[in-house]
Parts: structure tokens; C-alpha cells; sequence
């Protein structure tokens, strides 16, 4: 755990990319199999300790730490495992007499055993350790190390440590598990690379740019919707089908009908929708489609109110054909001939807009805010289809974002640098009784200075406290910008805003000139 602890806290302390990459590659040309298989899949978010949950660390501490002092520490800390490696007592045998703890030992034993030993083992492993190990321990164990990494990067660092292509990685790594040790026998020469071509794997998508310039040239881009769902995956191969997310993750349990009807040989790429009730089929909200997001198990009735399709925009194989290769405008054309094989109750394709110029597109797309319609994608005619986000070749231009005057009436500290900071921000409408309702929290869309701003505000304005959370007095105007805005049986106003960020502070304008609860209800789609 000592190599796995360092690097760690020198993430956390580095802030360049180039700086996180050599760490990390240095870890892992050091590390031995198969610590460092499991610090990977640590770090790009694949490794699951079922035993090992929030409640657990929570009553693993309380049973040694007073439970208030606890609580208290941890709201100032910000983070439940470093204020629990902070208040753990020492261990009783200095570590350097101590058997060192590896990441495999922590792995093996916390991944064999059952929620009701966890907490002793975990335990017993924290009595081994200095308090930088047992952050480090806590993390793995947790799965949430927040260290500024995503799974890209991570796997960049090792393509980057032994010489291999970043996108060979990405191609073979979903058809892998957890050591890793085929990945590390071909980044050390000891194997051949590793195939995913019989397996129903995921492949990295391609991401678009969002559109900074004035404007580009429809001769050389194609323009199509950009639908308000979430992106999906479909891959049929070797007579499996698997439905998977934009992060990878496999739903195709979650989506039972769409997987059932997909089940021609191919890869493609889509948007997952629900039709709507009274739109002849068309896409309804995306409030809608919440209903059936993180189901592991749908029932007959959801099945029926919340039907799911899938929107298509891309195909990456057709068979055993990779098509990745070719220009948009020739994938488009194999993508309709492949479309006209499938259900029409469950698949379409995303239609191109037919705009003479640039101008013409922008007033069409000024004119477009329809609830499952998030805004414009612009491809390059002649893009192959990579993964991640490459300059000039897709761009997003998303619909401008719905405005309301809001009321400030909770903050909660925020997590990690953000600790010591009210940054997370409860905000409300009128009602016509002259009542306060909320309708949004955000935590993001301010500057530094702005949020300490914000923080000398909360602290100053405190009419009463909830554990970590403040209530103000109620004074304070935000304008916040969001997405779309839709009913919530779960909210006391009814009312649920999507993607909201605060825009403006408004401390000129006064608390009962902010907009109502009636106002927002008209925006609702």
C-alpha cells in the first residue's frame, strides 16, 4: 500500500497533466502484477468491493470515535475517508516492523468476504497502516478516490509507460478484467496484443468539441438534432447483445426490449429515448426517460408507460466489417442500409438537417426547443469515427440555456478543495402565497473569487443550520441558467430543473423581484 499511498497523494498535489501521467507511468512500470492491474482498475473506475459501503465506514468509525465529534470532523473535512485515516489511532507496531500490506492482499480479502466481516477485516488493516495508507485504503476500498483522474488519462499514462497506441488500449480493454495481466504481458513483449473480436465489448465513442467559432461551412459539415437522451452503444456479436452507456457501463438489463429487438450482427451508436404519449411515437422529455434510468429490474407496467427506442447516429460495425475508418458521409449511408433491417418500433435514424448555409441552420435551430431536442451536432463529412474528442472534426452546439431570478435559501459545503467552502447552493421561486419553494441546487458556474463571494455571504446571512447545512436569510438573488425544466412529484414545488448553474449573482436586484414558482411552471416542457 506504501507505493499505491505515494501515488495518490501526489496526484491529489499536481495539478499538470503531463505531471499525472509520468506519476502514474512510474508507478506502474515499478509495481509488480498484480498490484499494479488492480491499482489501474482502481483508478479508471472499475474496480467493485461490494462488501465495502458509505454506511460501513460510517459505523466502522462510530464504534471507535464518538459519533458527534465524528460528524463534526468530518463536515469540516469534506471527505469521509480522510477524516476517518486522520482520527484512526496509530498502529500499535511501528510500520516499518509491520508486514507490509500490499494492494492484492487488500483486494483478495475484501473481495471474498461478506458485508458482515468487512468491517473487522477493514479494520484490522487500518491497525497496520500510517494515515496516508489508510486514505489510500479507503479510497480502493470505496472505489471514489477523486484524484483528479478519469479512465482515460489513466489509460493513457500506461500506453505513454510502455509504448503503445492509447486507442489500441481503449479497443481491447473492455474485453479484459481485473488484473489486467494479458494487458501487461503485451505492454512488457511478453504476449500478443489481446482481441476483443468475439466479445460484445464497448468501444470508446467519439466526442464533439462545443462549436466556438462564428460559424462553419455546411459543404463540408453535415448538421443532425442533437436529442435530449443518453448516449448509447449497441453491439451484437457472436449472437450477444449488450447495451452500454457513454461511460461504458453495460444497461442492457435495464433496457430489455431495446436489447431483444437489436439482434443484427454490427456496432452502432445512438441516443436512447422514450416515446412520447401524445407525439405519434416521437421523442418525449428527458423527465420521462429518468423514469426508467438505473432500473435493474423493469417491471411490465414501466415497460408500457415508458416505451424506449433508439435514435441512431453512427455505425462503427457492420458484422465483422470495422467501418470506423471511413469519412461520416460513408458510414451514413452503410448506417440507413443497416437501419432499414431493424425494428421501426425500436430503432430510426437521426435525420440530417436540410439547411441551405450556415444562417439558415442557426435560425432553425433558434426556433427548435422541443423538449428531447438538446441542440445541434455538426459532423465533417469526410471524419472517421475516433475516440474521444479530436479539434475540428464534430462540434455540439447546444440550444441557449432557459434563465429564472432565484432566491439563495441553503448552502452545504462543498467536497475535496472545496471543503472549506459553502459551494453547494439550494435556490427557490415564489409561490403566488409569498412562499419560498426550491426548485434547483447547483455547484458550479462561478468563478474562484466569486465563490468566496458566495462563502462570506452564506457565513454572514445564517438564520439557522442543519448539521452541515446553513439556511439563509433569504436576501440573495441568483440568476441561474439551466437546461429545461420539468414536474417532480419528489419536489415540493413540482417542479425539477435540469443541468442548472448559477450564471449571475444579482445582489442588485431584491429577493421579492425574483421570478415564481407560476413563471417557472410555463417553462415546463
Amino acid at each position: 500500500m506504501r507505493a499505491f499511498a505515494d501515488l495518490l497523494d501526489s496526484l491529489i498535489y499536481t495539478r499538470s497533466r503531463n505531471a499525472k501521467l509520468r506519476l502514474i507511468g512510474d508507478y506502474l512500470r515499478a509495481t509488480p502484477d498484480p498490484d499494479r492491474g488492480w491499482a489501474m482498475a482502481a483508478l479508471t473506475g472499475t474496480l467493485d468491493l461490494p462488501a465495502v459501503k458509505p454506511a460501513l465506514l460510517r459505523a466502522m468509525i462510530e464504534a471507535r470515535f464518538d459519533p458527534v465529534l465524528y460528524a463534526m470532523s468530518r463536515d469540516f473535512v469534506g471527505d469521509s475517508a480522510e477524516t476517518i485515516a486522520l482520527l484512526w489511532p496509530e498502529p500499535a507496531v511501528p510500520p516499518d516492523k509491520a508486514t507490509p500490506l500490499t494492494v492484492s492482499e487488500v483486494v483478495a480479502t475484501l473481495g471474498s468476504i461478506s458485508k458482515s466481516d468487512a468491517q473487522a477485516a477493514l479494520a484490522a488493516m487500518l491497525d497496520r497502516l500510517e494515515a496516508d495508507e489508510r486514505f489510500a485504503l479507503l479510497k480502493l476500498a470505496t472505489g471514489a478516490l477523486r484524484v483528479g483522474i478519469s479512465a482515460r488519462l489513466a489509460k493513457t499514462a500506461l500506453a505513454q509507460a510502455f509504448g503503445l497506441d492509447v486507442d489500441a488500449v481503449e479497443e481491447v480493454w473492455h474485453g479484459l478484467a481485473p488484473p489486467y495481466a494479458a494487458l501487461f504481458d503485451w505492454a512488457e513483449g511478453r504476449g500478443a496484443q489481446p482481441s476483443a473480436r468475439d466479445l460484445p465489448v464497448f468501444r470508446p465513442f467519439m466526442l464533439a468539441h462545443p462549436l466556438e467559432v462564428e460559424s462553419v461551412d455546411l459543404a463540408d459539415y453535415a448538421a443532425e438534432w442533437k436529442w435530449d437522451g443518453i448516449r448509447v452503444q449497441l453491439v451484437h456479436v457472436a449472437g450477444e447483445t449488450r447495451l452500454y452507456s457513454r461511460a461504458g457501463d453495460d444497461i442492457t438489463r435495464s433496457f430489455p426490449e431495446v436489447a431483444a429487438a437489436f439482434r443484427t450482427a454490427g456496432v452502432l451508436d445512438g441516443e436512447l429515448l422514450v416515446k412520447g404519449e401524445f407525439q405519434g411515437g416521437e421523442a418525449a422529455s428527458f423527465n420521462a426517460l429518468q423514469q426508467r434510468l438505473g432500473r435493474k429490474l423493469v417491471s411490465a407496467k414501466t415497460l408500457v408507460e415508458y416505451p424506449a427506442f433508439v435514435r441512431l447516429y453512427d455505425i462503427l460495425f457492420d458484422g465483422p466489417e470495422d467501418l470506423r475508418a471511413l469519412p461520416w458521409s460513408a458510414r451514413r449511408t452503410r448506417l440507413e442500409a443497416f437501419a432499414a433491417q431493424l425494428d421501426p418500433g425500436h430503432f430510426d435514424v437521426s435525420a440530417v438537417i436540410d439547411a441551405p448555409d450556415f444562417a439558415a441552420l442557426e435560425e432553425i435551430r433558434a426556433g427548435a426547443r422541443d423538449a428531447s431536442i438538446e441542440g445541434v451536432m455538426l459532423k465533417r463529412r469526410d471524419s472517421p469515427y475516433v475516440a474521444g474528442r479530436r479539434a475540428g472534426l464534430w462540434y455540439k452546439w447546444k440550444r441557449d440555456p432557459l434563465i429564472a431570478d432565484c432566491v439563495l435559501m441553503y448552502a452545504q459545503r462543498g467536497s475535496g478543495k472545496r471543503s472549506s467552502f459553502y459551494s453547494d447552493y439550494t435556490f427557490g421561486a415564489w409561490t403566488e402565497e409569498g412562499d419560498l419553494l426550491p426548485v434547483g441546487k447547483a455547484y458550479f458556474g462561478f468563478t474562484d473569487e466569486e465563490l468566496k463571494w458566495l462563502d462570506r455571504h452564506v457565513r454572514t446571512h445564517t438564520v439557522n443550520r442543519f448539521g452541515p447545512v446553513r439556511e439563509t436569510d433569504k436576501s440573495l438573488v441568483l440568476e441561474v441558467a439551466f437546461d429545461s425544466i420539468h414536474e417532480s412529484k419528489r419536489h415540493k414545488s413540482g417542479l425539477a430543473m435540469r443541468f442548472p448553474r448559477i450564471s449571475r449573482i444579482r445582489n442588485d436586484k431584491p429577493a421579492h423581484e425574483a421570478d415564481t414558482i407560476a413563471a417557472l411552471r410555463k417553462l415546463v416542457t
